[in-house]
């Protein structure tokens, strides 16, 4: 591997674990919500407010993103 590709690895695995380390965080605070409040599912998949209003969506870029610098990391290809 060339050091130029070392580094790129580096930087995504770093990027990766940044993003992980995101989402534990957003779970955490959903469940702290979820204890406090309650959670109904019209919450979940339709709030446009609070916590909730964008939370699916920010999750799922995220999720996605971990798994595409996966895939890049190792060669291969989601497809």
């Amino acid at each position: 591997m060339s050091v130029s590709a070392s580094v790129s690895s580096l930087v995504l695995f770093r990027e990766k674990q940044e993003l992980i380390d995101k989402m534990l965080e957003m779970q955490k605070r959903f469940i702290e919500h979820e204890h406090q409040h309650g959670v109904t599912g019209k919450d979940y998949w339709a709030s446009s407010e609070g916590l909730l209003a964008n939370y699916r969506q920010e999750y799922m870029d995220m999720a996605n993103r971990v798994v595409d610098i996966a895939h890049e990391i190792v060669g291969s290809s989601r497809n």
